[in-house]
């Protein structure tokens, strides 16, 4: 074994043994006053599961300078430090997430997450990488251990109080774009079509097994990467347009598509956070948000440090916190607590109908005849 795969290998044992105690160890008090949060997605959400997988070194952030900023280690964040979900965990009152692959025993009274890098809604995207459906098959499993220990109607509780967070998407997109899964549906509506079916499908199986509170992060703009925008060689005010616009074709496609759902599901509460719009005004007025640079990454290599962070040879800037942008595609430790307080308490339209903060307030009837399917015949 070479001496960078022994320390890879040893980050992750170091990991796998801090982070439980930090994450979803069973907090008595926790379990009582706060719902739990089942977290799905991609790299965005990922808090380190393709460290545990067997897939390309590109999908995986278990690599110095990943987590330089504040745990001091790589976890498989594709971040200097924390992520969405974990800025969000803390306004719920939630332990910072560990890995639902990482080894040991595990407590999901608080939740899990199953988020996986470079993952999507179709399996036949990034084909290795956790998809969406197998994500949901992992949640299965947590019900499951969640009935044994804690009865049915506790755990039926549970699922039902619980937010289900979901970031998920973007990578089925840059495969069309990429014509890697163009030949499901060559066109972008039917493709958008084909996403969308396949994830309300799943958004279905989560409310079946008791989940009533849904929040989703939608696609963000991205043609304005900078990975997307020095592969493609664009100058550094303008972006990908076409990419861009199948983020936007999904996204509001989506919208119509969870209406819909919440008129066929009771119960059925939902958050939409325009991660698109709120990343581009961050993007297009950096100084406005208190940052120096939006269109070149802190990490990375090539043209505007789009592509391989950590892997050499790359550059690493002095401070992360004057960037929008980690690597090529992932906000920093500074951006993300933005993105997280407007899904948290923002209105729309930047978050809406609900905002998480409310998502979380709100509380279920939990008799089975008000949370039945309606009859779609």
């Amino acid at each position: 074994m070479s001496s960078l795969g022994f320390l890879s290998g040893f980050l992750v044992v170091v990991a796998s043994l801090l982070f439980p105690v930090n994450s979803h160890e069973d907090n008595s008090k926790q379990t009582q006053k706060h719902a739990a949060m089942f977290v799905f997605g991609d790299s965005l959400y990922d808090p380190g599961n393709n460290n545990f997988i067997n897939v390309d070194i590109h999908f995986k952030a278990n690599r110095w300078p990943y987590g330089e900023a504040y745990f001091k280690f790589p976890t498989g964040r594709f971040c200097d430090g924390r992520i969405i979900p974990d800025f969000i965990a803390i306004k719920a009152n939630l332990p910072l997430w560990t890995p639902y692959l990482a080894p040991g025993k595990h407590q999901f009274t608080n939740g899990a997450n199953f988020a996986s890098a470079a993952s999507g809604v179709l399996s036949e995207t990034n084909p290795g990488t956790i998809s969406l459906g197998m994500q949901v098959n992992y949640f299965k499993n947590v019900t499951s251990q969640l009935r044994q220990e804690l009865g049915q109607e506790k755990a039926k509780k549970l699922f039902m109080e619980a937010v289900y967070l979901y970031s998920t998407g973007g990578n089925d997109y840059q495969c069309f774009y990429e014509n890697k899964t163009r030949y499901l549906a060559p066109d972008p509506e039917k493709y958008a079509q084909l996403v969308i079916g396949n994830l309300t499908n799943m958004i279905r199986e989560i409310y079946e097994m008791g989940g009533r509170k849904f929040a989703f992060q939608n696609i963000g703009p991205m043609g304005c990467l900078p990975l997307f925008k020095g592969h493609y060689g664009l100058p550094m005010n303008e972006c990908l347009e076409e990419l861009s616009g199948l983020a936007t074709l999904h996204n509001n496609a989506f919208l119509k598509a969870i209406k819909e759902l919440e008129s066929k599901l009771r119960g059925f509460k939902y958050s939409v956070f325009d991660f698109y719009n709120s990343l581009l005004n961050v993007t297009k007025d950096p100084s406005k948000y208190g940052f120096l640079f939006a269109d070149v990454a802190c990490c990375g290599y090539g043209k505007y440090n789009g592509e391989n962070c950590g892997i050499a040879p790359y550059n690493l800037c002095r401070n992360a916190s004057e960037y929008v942008y980690f690597d090529g595609a992932h906000p920093t430790e500074r951006a993300n607590p933005h993105f997280a307080e407007l899904f948290w308490s923002g209105e729309p339209p930047i978050t809406a109908p609900h905002n998480l903060k409310k998502l979380f307030k709100l509380t279920s009837d939990f008799s089975s005849e008000k949370y039945e399917l309606f009859n779609d015949e």
